[in-house]
């Protein structure tokens, strides 16, 4: 039975999270520590009060302006942090208050930090992914809903899928494909999810890839990125602007699109499973 009062209560929670990943967003790409310094407007430094950092409200209540410069604050921030909100409510609305809602709910803010990390840098830090697969393998002995060997089966098939093909990719064109992010990410997929989730977040995500590569070359949305570093080595690469680029040689980053496809599976992971089944047999 839905409870009012614990909506409420997860809402606020997942929002108050949700303000913690725009922190874990903006620092951890930048290899910053995520204590210090505290919370500042990042053009003029003005060091953010606590009334300024509560989730959603204060926002409106600046109307999206830095109190002391008056510049605009990203939308991005409450974007975040209300998105988190959604995201718990639903894992609230799908497992009830126990246990697997705690753990799928990391998973979704995992999901949500790397999507949002992916797509400005085109990388999924090791700092993020690693630790989230191992949490996601002890979890399973714990939590009814997944099964041990089904996490580290679909851990370790994740990561060999993708970096087989990108090692194939790599062997036939002497060009980087697929990073070794996406590896990572698949295998914290395949933790969560288990090995039964890996064949429809493959499809899924690469349909989805493909369907905005078009939408974003038809809008020129897709940019060309610079060769890219290894996430935990060597400075950052320049955030690009656009260019004329040709379709081969286009990048969009995939890890928004296996985030996508994971919480598309997480949520509805029942009747693709049947739909699935049903066109198999």
């Amino acid at each position: 039975m839905v409870n009012a009062t614990i909506i409420i209560f997860v809402f606020l929670f997942a929002v108050s999270i949700g303000s913690f990943l725009n922190v874990v967003i903006l620092r951890v790409p930048e290899r910053q520590s995520l204590v210090t310094p505290p919370s500042h407007c990042p053009r003029c430094n003005y060091r953010l009060r606590w009334f300024d950092n509560i989730p959603l409200l204060s926002y409106i209540m600046l109307g999206g302006k830095c109190r002391k410069c008056r510049e605009p604050i990203s939308v991005q921030y409450p974007l975040i942090e209300l998105m988190t909100g959604v995201l718990g409510l639903a894992c609230y609305m799908h497992f009830g208050l126990t246990p697997a809602m705690v753990v799928f709910f990391v998973f979704c803010a995992i999901l949500l930090a790397v999507t949002f990390i992916d797509i400005p840098y085109q990388i999924i830090p090791n700092g993020i992914s690693i630790p989230g697969t191992i949490f996601g393998v002890a979890a399973s002995f714990f939590v009814p809903q997944m099964n041990w060997q089904d996490s580290l089966i679909g851990a370790v098939a994740g990561f060999l899928i993708i970096f087989l093909t990108a090692y194939g990719y790599w062997f036939l064109t002497k060009r980087e494909g697929i990073g070794m992010g996406d590896a990572k990410l698949l295998a914290l997929l395949g933790a969560f999810l288990g090995w039964q989730a890996i064949p429809f977040i493959l499809i899924a995500s690469s349909f989805q890839g493909l369907l905005f590569f078009f939408v974003g070359l038809a809008f020129g949305l897709v940019k060309k990125a610079p060769p890219l570093p290894d996430p935990d080595e060597g400075p950052l690469p320049e955030k690009t602007e656009n260019q004329e680029i040709s379709v081969r040689h286009a990048a969009i980053p995939f890890g928004p699109f296996l985030a996508l496809s994971g919480l598309e599976f997480l949520f509805f992971g029942r009747l693709i499973l049947d739909v699935m089944t049903g066109w198999g047999g």
